[in-house]
């Protein structure tokens, strides 16, 4: 083949590699924005069965009279989780009476750690009206991937003092159960508050 042939050759294969590269970012954008018709957002949430800090099982249709803000993490976080905790908490004191309509909840990836117990003691630290929810860790794993969050113990297979790797978003929910927006443990409180201020 010639070198005009062969670069005639490589340059149909370059646009055709653009116009597919092209075409499969419009369907990924497609498909990150709308799912059938439906926000990809709508994906974010959905059933649960927990158990809160008092030992009560709790259900996502508990909620439902009110917005919630849900954090997932655990209680012997060393840093993230207290700071997403402690936002959340200082964001409701700041938006006053409306914070009755919000129902924080702190949900463990750590339920072989964080008992009944454990929990109770924790949320109450940050704020009277927290729930904290733990389960057996196939439950746990049900709430988790309802949100999409992800988590992973990390160090030694069978060691009693470990770290978990996990997201950390905090996601807000409507009184039906519906994601409408999310903040990060990085939020400031009063970012947190202007939002949820004009929500409710």
């Amino acid at each position: 083949m010639s070198s005009t042939l062969l670069r005639r050759a490589l340059l149909v294969f370059i646009f055709g590699a653009l116009v597919l590269l092209v075409a499969l970012a419009g369907r990924v954008y497609w498909m990150m924005s709308e799912d059938q018709g439906k926000p990809v957002a709508a994906m974010i949430g959905g059933p649960f069965e927990l158990v809160d800090q008092n030992g009560k099982t709790r259900t996502e249709a508990d909620f439902r009279d009110k917005y919630m803000l849900i954090n997932f993490g655990y209680t012997y976080c060393p840093d993230v989780c207290p700071i997403g905790l402690q936002t959340m908490a200082t964001a409701l004191d700041l938006i006053g009476d409306k914070a009755k309509q919000v129902t924080p909840v702190f949900i463990t990836v750590d339920p072989e750690r964080d008992t009944v117990e454990q929990m109770k003691g924790y949320v109450e630290y940050f704020h009277p009206d927290m729930v904290g929810l733990t389960g057996t860790p196939a439950q746990v794993a049900v709430a988790a991937k309802a949100y999409r969050v992800y988590y992973k113990k990390a160090g030694e297979p069978g060691a009693t003092d470990y770290l978990v790797d996990h997201s950390s978003i905090i996601f807000l929910m409507g009184p039906d159960g519906k994601y409408v927006t999310n903040f990060t443990h990085e939020t400031p409180p009063e970012r947190m508050a202007e939002t949820l201020a004009k929500v409710l």
